[in-house]
């Protein structure tokens, strides 16, 4: 471990002072080597679903799971993150004090970015291409289900790293999957600049509470979709059989539905059949009093309303109107994404008013909360805190910035 992040830290002068063309052309042949490997890739990760299979769920197997399709995908992000402005060195204010004196604020890398995550391969290309871009150098740290997936992966990063003569320590792999290692990367004071955990509670309470490098709280997402008196019935099927159905795996995947109690007994039914009746894989659904009076479910226990299920599994709650759906959220939110479903100017201009959470969404699914959905490219992952970064985090997100003053002799 003192090894890689010797070598890692070593790697921050080259990576740093990369022009945006050889920054572009290096993310371009990182992913020609990506593709090139995908045999590789998928051989390891056929290893890592044989070995997990007995120990993860079908829905965190999908997660874990990698295709031709997929790694195609992963490919195409990181050219559309090569594509995107170069965020370093842009002087985002600038003035001049009345002597001469002109001051200026630059963006520029944080410098090393470590990534602790959990099962989900297509993280490590994602993180690689986005560290590179914003001119830093990455440091990842996998799950132990996905590990021989990453390993492939990061391989392939590097060979394209390599072909462009840039050092391959601008990307680099914990061999290590044991917790010391997590612990470590949390207290690497003097190398890591920035922590990103990226994966559930417990992942994200342990670097919070243990880190003594600068760290990012991302990722649990208990999102909730408020169906409205006034809503679209049909359109609020839509949204949430997309929220809840679409990807349940992923943390903005929808996990509480409340529902305005004057539409419950009109909305539940058409619930339950669009979830239950006609689905593969049908939702269970955990119901509060009222709307177990209305559909046939699993009474709600006081925990499934405090729980990121990940799975086809769904809390629902009727509510009396907009402040109470609002009040709810406050107790229970991780402050990811929200949404309303409403046909109100005034029920919809309380909810963007009043949730407090890093998305907000009116008739839209929460699913959209997402680096490339907002136009980020791909990203490194969702913060729900508000410092320094809030929402999913792109390029803009992995800079800080420095003062340039330029004088002409000045002293003070």
């Amino acid at each position: 471990m003192k090894t890689m992040l010797e070598n890692a830290k070593a790697a921050k002068a080259q990576v740093s002072r990369m022009t945006t063309d050889e920054k572009d052309a290096a993310l371009n042949a990182m992913a020609e080597a990506l593709l090139a490997d995908t045999d590789a890739i998928l051989n390891a990760n056929a290893q890592d679903l044989e070995a997990a299979k007995d120990h993860i769920s079908p829905v965190m197997l999908d997660r874990l799971r990698l295709t031709t399709d997929r790694i195609a995908a992963m490919a195409q992000g990181i050219r559309d993150v090569a594509v995107l402005p170069d965020p370093v060195g842009k002087i985002l204010e600038s003035h001049t004090r009345e002597d001469g004196l002109k001051i200026e604020k630059v963006s520029v890398p944080m410098g090393v970015i470590a990534i602790i995550y959990e099962s989900r391969p297509n993280v490590t290309s994602d993180a690689a291409a986005l560290a590179l871009k914003s001119g830093n150098v990455c440091v990842l740290r996998g799950g132990k289900e996905a590990f021989r997936s990453a390993n492939a992966i990061v391989s392939a990063l590097r060979s394209g790293l390599k072909a462009q003569g840039i050092t391959e320590y601008a990307v680099n792999l914990v061999q290590d999957t044991s917790r010391d290692s997590a612990t470590a990367l949390m207290t690497a004071n003097g190398y890591i600049d920035l922590l990103i955990p990226r994966g559930g509670a417990g992942l994200i309470n342990a670097c919070v509470r243990n880190a003594t490098v600068p760290c990012i709280a991302t990722g649990t997402g208990i999102c909730h979709v408020y169906v409205e008196k006034t809503a679209d019935l049909n359109m609020a099927l839509n949204i949430v059989e997309n929220a809840k159905t679409s990807r349940p795996s992923v943390c903005n995947a929808e996990e509480v539905l409340l529902i305005d109690k004057a539409i419950a007994p009109q909305f539940l039914p058409m619930l339950y059949d669009r979830l239950v009746t006609k689905r593969e894989h049908p939702v269970e659904l955990r119901l509060d009093e009222t709307a177990a009076g209305i559909i046939p479910g699993m009474p709600a226990g006081a925990a499934d309303f405090d729980t990121e299920f990940l799975d086809y599994i769904l809390a629902v709650k009727c509510v009396e109107n907009v402040q109470e759906a609002v009040s709810h959220i406050a107790a229970h939110s991780t402050g990811h994404s929200e949404a309303i479903v409403t046909r109100s100017a005034e029920a919809e201009a309380v909810f963007t008013a009043q949730v407090d959470s890093a998305a907000v969404y009116v008739n839209a699914s929460t699913r959209f909360t997402d680096g490339g959905e907002f136009g980020l490219g791909c990203e490194m992952g969702i913060s729900t805190q508000k410092l320094h970064a809030r929402g999913p985090m792109g390029l803009r997100e992995l800079t800080t910035y420095k003062y340039v003053i330029h004088g002409n002799g000045h002293i003070r």
